[in-house]
């Protein structure tokens, strides 16, 4: 079969991508393909809006703040995304901020990924959903250079991405009725928790669905001793784990609360970057991994890695996001355990188109990079 120059360069280069090591799964590309061009950032504000108010143990809100960006580089283009809830503590005005004081120009190789992601975190202090949106358009860049998606770049099956739960926030039970009903293609749901209503909101869901329930506590719980009596309660009624179930301050009270309770723990709040993950060995039974927690892709996959070999549970999760950094989380999804990423289904006001939800799974497409396309 005859491929021209171009095909053949793409070819080479998927194929050496393919094949790495998956903690560094991204090195400088073959010597065929010539790359003289530079990185060039943009960006804007951009504001979701719910199709639901979104009340958890700390606050409610009907909006979520995102910044939109984008890499260019020889025609192409890849697309990232800084999604900042009020827990983060970032703001669009930050964001802006920090990306203006980034100079992708000064690489001409977007495949020396090392190089770069390692110069921006080290542009400022935090910013994680920051430094999140530039990986994840990195690494979408990348993607459309050599024509791939990048969990085949990872050499991952996507048959083996798992459910994702849809989440219902806490509400009267006539309003979690109506969500409830509205997530009856999903095979899983995850239930905010945390505001004193907790046993009406989960006899409320049993009313509708006897699907299998992820909580989400965000570290509503103060007692252990309540915690692990509430734990008992909720493992009668089909729970599977409990996320965050006390403050994240509380360690020890967490670490005994581990050790006593029936169910899988999860650390959500309490788990931001890499160097957190052996710490939390004991404390809890696993971790959620946010790209914007974790700043991107390339630190999410390590994570992975890291919790896998400390025979830590995985869940892979999202914020209220746009397709963008949904699809990206997804392209992880077959390594781990748990996905939670319905963050784009509860906006009416999408700009890309990605991932999708077959019948409550996971599923990858073919389109190369994160996987998105502008609508």
């Amino acid at each position: 079969m005859h491929l021209n120059r171009r095909n053949f360069a793409k070819t080479l280069a998927a194929a050496s991508l393919g094949a790495l090591i998956p903690t560094n799964s991204f090195a400088s590309a073959p010597a065929i393909i010539k790359r003289s061009g530079k990185l060039k950032l943009s960006f804007r504000t951009y504001e979701l809006q719910l199709t639901h108010t979104f009340t958890v143990a700390s606050y409610s809100r009907n909006t979520t703040p995102v910044v939109l960006t984008e890499i260019e580089y020889e025609g192409l283009i890849g697309y990232g995304e800084a999604s900042m809830p009020p827990y983060l503590g970032e703001s669009q005005a930050s964001v802006t901020s920090f990306l203006k004081k980034v100079d992708l120009e000064q690489f001409n190789d977007p495949f020396r990924l090392d190089d770069i992601l390692t110069y921006v975190d080290s542009v400022d202090k935090n910013n994680r959903a920051a430094k999140a949106c530039i990986d994840i358009a990195l690494h979408d860049l990348i993607g459309k250079i050599v024509n791939q998606p990048l969990y085949k770049l990872w050499g991952l099956n996507p048959t083996k991405a798992p459910m994702t739960s849809f989440t219902i926030g806490i509400d009267t039970p006539e309003v979690v009725r109506e969500k409830t009903k509205e997530a009856s293609r999903f095979e899983v749901l995850k239930v905010k928790l945390g505001k004193g209503n907790d046993k009406e909101m989960i006899n409320t869901i049993r009313e509708i669905t006897d699907v299998p329930l992820y909580v989400d506590v965000n570290q509503g719980w103060k007692d252990k001793n309540k915690a692990l009596e509430m734990i008992h309660w909720l493992k009668e009624k089909g729970i599977v784990f409990v996320e965050q179930p006390m403050p994240k301050t509380q360690i020890d009270d967490m670490a005994w609360l581990t050790e006593n309770s029936p169910l899988p723990t999860v650390a959500d709040e309490a788990f931001q970057r890499l160097s957190d993950v052996a710490k939390f060995k004991g404390v809890y039974s696993g971790i959620n991994i946010k790209l914007m927690k974790s700043t991107g892709l390339r630190e999410a996959h390590k994570m992975i890695t890291v919790a896998k070999a400390l025979d830590m549970k995985v869940m892979i999760g999202c914020m209220t996001e746009t397709s963008c950094a949904v699809s990206a989380a997804a392209q992880l999804s077959p390594m781990v355990d748990w996905a939670d990423l319905d963050g784009n289904l509860l906006i009416d006001n999408d700009v890309y188109e990605g991932m999708k939800v077959v019948k409550g799974k996971v599923t990858l497409n073919e389109l190369p990079g994160i996987g998105i396309k502008k609508l």
